[in-house]
């Protein structure tokens, strides 16, 4: 990290906000875009839409370190039964023509229209101005609708009582649960656990920023790699692109 930056981050921890330590993957591009604390009460800003792009020719297959990062953050048990929470999962494919094989992440989308918002009858589920969707654990009855609505299965529900919470994540038995964008701590201005725990694996596969802002490390590669957006025919406009599929 350059002086100017050091010297940048003594101050603004001096005026007391949170500032992550960006990790460089190639000249001028960061992992994940600088961003101020969200101070408490102030509403999520409309003009932002936190986002990722995911490249999958950097993602290492039999790595889980987004998964494992995830679990310990949200306080998840990491186990791959069927009536436990996995808020991502790392999915490995085939390409039928060329054999060729992908390593994956998959998590909630957090698209701008949310299958999942629209059949919520109690408005549990609900975007936020800023892109990232959530459950609200006091509104959400556990119906399942969301979880039927996910065209990526993205969303657990809650079986048995939950007795290790992180702190920072609500959770609740019968309610419904999903990737959260780490959202407790992009409002700190720090980049959610799975980016910082793969570029700490140095697989550098996950760029996560703000999509509005045409100056954002993440905005400018989308314009400059080929990226797709999974099951784009739907039109739920996903904040999660993948580069490599």
């Amino acid at each position: 990290m350059s002086c100017d930056h050091d010297q940048q981050r003594r101050q603004f921890l001096a005026r007391g906000a949170a500032l992550t330590a960006a990790v460089s993957i190639a000249p001028g591009l960061m992992l994940y875009d600088f961003a101020r604390a969200r101070p408490p009460g102030e509403a999520a800003n409309p003009a932002v839409r936190w986002g990722m792009l995911i490249d999958t020719t950097q993602c290492e297959s039999g790595c889980d370190a987004c998964v494992s990062a995830c679990n310990k953050e949200n306080g998840l048990s990491g186990r791959t039964l069927p009536t436990d929470s996995q808020w991502i999962r790392k999915l490995e494919l085939q390409q039928e023509d060329t054999g060729r094989k992908i390593s994956m992440p998959m998590m909630c989308q957090h698209c701008a229209e949310p299958p999942c918002v629209d059949v919520c009858p109690t408005g549990a589920s609900f975007k936020r101005a800023d892109g990232i969707v959530l459950v609200d654990k006091h509104r959400c009855i556990g119906c399942r609708y969301c979880m039927m609505a996910c065209p990526y299965k993205a969303r657990s529900f809650v079986h048995e009582p939950v007795t290790d919470h992180s702190g920072a994540t609500p959770r609740g038995q019968g309610t419904v649960e999903s990737c959260t964008l780490c959202v407790h701590r992009v409002d700190q201005g720090v980049a959610p656990a799975c980016v910082e725990a793969c570029a700490r694996e140095g697989h550098q596969a996950i760029l996560f920023g703000n999509l509005n802002d045409p100056n954002s490390a993440i905005a400018q590669r989308i314009r400059s790699v080929a990226s797709v957006k999974l099951r784009a025919d739907l039109n739920l406009d996903p904040g999660i692109s993948f580069v490599g599929i």
